[in-house]
This record gives structure tokens, C-alpha cells and sequence, in this order.
């Protein structure tokens, strides 16, 4: 059963439509329909390409990294974003505490709000 903030892996899309990678995926909400759908950001260990005020790093010193399931410090890009059904993921590996998906999905209204 997937659940919000859980980590799972699957073939996080393109955005020139190529084949994406393997990749962690961080999930924020199931969408409101009957289908099976969810919202999900892209997780890279590029930390380093991180938007300041804006992504989110997962280091091995916060709290919920051991539970994350993440192997090294990580970086929740916030503005890589997709739409897919339940059955594409290959695996959940973790899970990030409700602190840091409050934070997330604050960071990504605001910025969807803004003028």
C-alpha cells in the first residue's frame, strides 16, 4: 500500500520524453479520482544543483535519513514533478517523517501561489 511521504523507486519520466532512469521518488499526494494516481517529486543525490529557498536536502545527520532508506545525502527536487499510476513503482524503500512532507508540500504551494 502506498502512503504519503513514502520513498519508492520507478522510471521517473524525462522531460524531453526520453526514457528516464531508475530513480527515488518522494510521494506527496494520491490525486482525487478512482484511478490509482499520484503526485510525486524526483529525488537526486545531486545535492549540489539544489534551489536554494525552494528543494529540500535529506542529510545523513537529520533524523528520518536512516528511515528514508536513502544511501547518501539526497535532494528532493521540489519542481521535478510527475503524475503516475501506483503500478509503474518497482519498490518502496523508506519513508520521510510528517515535519519534512509538511515542509515539502508547504515549499510547493507557495511557489504555486505566487505572483
Amino acid at each position: 500500500m502506498i502512503t504519503e511521504g513514502q520513498i519508492v523507486l520507478f522510471r521517473f519520466p524525462q522531460t524531453d520524453q526520453q526514457t528516464g532512469k531508475f530513480r527515488p521518488a518522494l510521494i506527496i499526494r494520491k490525486l482525487p479520482m478512482y484511478y490509482n494516481d499520484w503526485l510525486v517529486c524526483m529525488i537526486s543525490s545531486h545535492v549540489e544543483k539544489e534551489i536554494l529557498e525552494f528543494d529540500e536536502i535529506i542529510t545523513k545527520n537529520d533524523p528520518d535519513f536512516m528511515g528514508s532508506g536513502l544511501k547518501v545525502p539526497s535532494l528532493i527536487r521540489i519542481g521535478k514533478l510527475a503524475v503516475v499510476s501506483e503500478h509503474i513503482f518497482i519498490g518502496k524503500i523508506g519513508q520521510v517523517d510528517n515535519l519534512r512532507l509538511s515542509r515539502v508540500k508547504r515549499k510547493l504551494s507557495q511557489w504555486i501561489l505566487a505572483s
